[in-house]
């Protein structure tokens, strides 16, 4: 089976993507290559930071891979957090985060917001990049104790739960990182 380096050390996607491809790829995460480097995320796009993760694990350990970028954007406060989601009320804290949203959004009647994922993968010397998008609108409080991140007050459009109530198996099928996933698992299908 062929090897892919997802550039992340977060095991909750790690686990997510090898769901996903399960009969497709061995997906190894960065510790698993012994990468213990926190990759800079210093772009202001999504394209941008999925990239310099991507390429910091080509140019240092000669391995295909990819990385993404995801965040929340929340029409009501210009798109924010977008990139900045992992940190948004400072360090990574999903509680604080999620509050920070919450206070933002108190008394405002626009609760649509989108989830963003950007794969950038990296084959050979080619940059391929790869959008995945999920319309939503948040809740006024937390929802469901699986996934992470803003899942306990997302949900997606269509459905009456949210991503935090779901299973994961569900939410792989529909999530932002889901779709930008199908598309890149096409694409390498077809090289």
């Amino acid at each position: 089976m062929k090897k892919l380096v997802f550039a992340t050390n977060n095991k909750n996607k790690t686990e997510e993507i090898r769901l996903a491809l399960q009969n497709e790829f061995e997906v190894l995460n960065l510790e698993d290559i012994g990468c213990f480097v926190d990759i800079p995320e210093t772009a202001d796009t999504f394209e941008g930071n999925a990239t310099l993760k991507s390429t910091y694990v080509k140019e240092n350990f000669e391995l295909d891979c990819f990385a993404d970028d995801s965040g929340l954007e929340v029409e009501a406060l210009n798109n924010e957090p977008g990139v900045y989601s992992a940190r948004y009320a400072g360090e990574r804290d999903n509680q604080a985060n999620i509050a920070l949203v919450l206070e933002k959004l108190k008394g405002n009647s626009n609760r649509n917001a989108r989830f963003k994922t950007v794969i950038s993968l990296i084959l050979g010397n080619e940059n391929y990049l790869f959008e995945g998008i999920i319309e939503g609108t948040l809740r006024e409080s937390l929802t469901g104790k699986k996934g992470f991140g803003y899942d306990p007050i997302f949900q997606p459009n269509g459905y009456d739960v949210t991503f935090a109530e779901m299973d994961m198996s569900e939410k792989n099928q529909i999530s932002h990182r889901a779709i930008a996933l199908k598309k890149m698992i096409t694409f390498l299908k077809s090289q």
